[in-house]
């Protein structure tokens, strides 16, 4: 299985009480995060068969937003073992209920998400990984342990458009 982690996309300043930090959605910032991490989920021809996200707003948001752009018609499922509060364990528990699935994308947040990575690729959690607001982690879950592919977050993704922009010059032969 590709297991895909990705963090919620920016939502702005967190909120005093959890009931309205849980209603919280994203920022126009947020949104514009999703389309262009969704594009290069796109470009790197990732197949997802499977999108879940924890219960909150913005990490639902997040996960609508990229699984439009990448043509998932299914609905986005919800685990609460996706959710800031949620230990490993749940989230073991809840990626055996999709091990049949080939690519799994799954949104949730800081701190569990990156010890969640961190954890699946060392099996002791001794990895600090560092997962900005909008990032996407490869994670190929039948390795053992299972190997980091890749880790791509939204400012990374700008540069490499940026640059890729710059070099789209005409080719003009050299003879």
């Amino acid at each position: 299985m590709n297991l895909y982690l990705m963090r919620h996309a920016n939502a702005g300043v967190p909120r005093e009480t959890p009931a309205l930090d849980a209603k919280r959605s994203l920022i126009k910032e947020g949104k514009v995060q999703c389309m262009l991490m969704a594009r290069i989920l796109g470009a790197l021809d990732v197949q997802v068969d499977v999108i879940v996200s924890s219960p909150l707003k913005r990490a639902l948001q997040t996960a609508q937003f990229v699984g439009t752009e990448l043509g998932y018609d299914a609905k986005v499922e919800i685990s609460p073992a996706l959710a800031p509060d949620a230990s490993y364990s749940d989230f073991q528990e809840m990626l055996a209920k999709y091990s049949d699935s080939e690519g799994v994308l799954v949104v949730g947040h800081n701190p569990n998400l990156f010890k969640f990575l961190g954890r699946l690729v060392t099996g002791n959690g001794g990895a600090a990984i560092r997962m900005r607001k909008g990032s996407v982690a490869r994670i190929d879950v039948d390795r053992h342990p299972p190997l980091l592919q890749w880790l791509i977050d939204p400012r990374m993704a700008r540069s490499i458009y940026a640059s890729v922009a710059k070099s789209s010059r005409p080719k003009t032969s050299r003879k």
